[in-house]
């Protein structure tokens, strides 16, 4: 961990993702039409920010610091910077609560139709061997085994390996848009880690 803590600052206990603008709208997509307060952040932005928080451990503070240049700290654009990131992750959350859910009513759908499947080759298998059993009532016994458990494969790959992930992002999307956010001007002393966006 002790690469980590040497990329990032840390200032009263919180690790600081810090983020350098020439403009408000760098930190934006500019393809979205939403409103300024409800649009999508620019995916470098996001994919900085979410990817520095999956960097540390679940219990690690944040602090988000967008730098921007002094003379449009002040503007209308420059005060609507946190509402707007907070908005953006909580959608990210919502959507990442919607993908849990269907991803589980799947798993389970696929679970009911996957053991009932299993339990009726299970239930011909044995009707097959009851009998002293010939090698192609052994050979179909055994085919049906096969695709009994091959049947259980979906619903235990989606639900022991699947879901995770998602509440992972979940969670991150989660802390993301309850953290704390300032802005600062950008001719502050020369910093150790953040995303450049200036344009060239």
């Amino acid at each position: 961990m002790a690469d980590l803590e040497s990329l990032y600052r840390k200032v009263d206990g919180l690790v600081l993702i810090e983020i350098k603008l020439s403009s408000v709208m760098q930190l934006f997509n500019s393809f979205d039409p939403a409103p300024f307060h409800e649009k999508e952040l620019d995916s470098a932005a996001e994919n900085y920010i979410v990817g520095a928080v999956e960097d540390f451990p679940a219990k690690t503070k944040f602090r988000i610091v967008i730098y921007l240049p002094p003379e449009i700290i002040g503007t209308d654009q420059a005060k609507k910077i946190i509402p707007a990131i907070h908005n953006h992750f909580q959608y990210r959350m919502l959507v990442a609560d919607r993908m849990f859910r269907a991803k589980f009513r799947h798993g389970r759908e696929s679970f009911v139709i996957g053991l009932t499947f299993l339990a009726i080759n299970l239930i011909a298998r044995q009707l097959l061997l009851r009998p002293a059993g010939r090698f192609l009532d052994q050979l179909l016994a055994d085919a049906l085994l096969v695709f009994g458990w091959a049947a259980m494969w979906e619903p235990i790959t989606v639900l022991l390996y699947q879901l995770r992930p998602i509440i992972r992002k979940k969670n991150v999307y989660k802390k993301i848009s309850g953290m704390d956010i300032v802005i600062e001007p950008l001719y502050l002393p020369a910093l150790n880690k953040t995303v450049d966006f200036f344009e060239d």
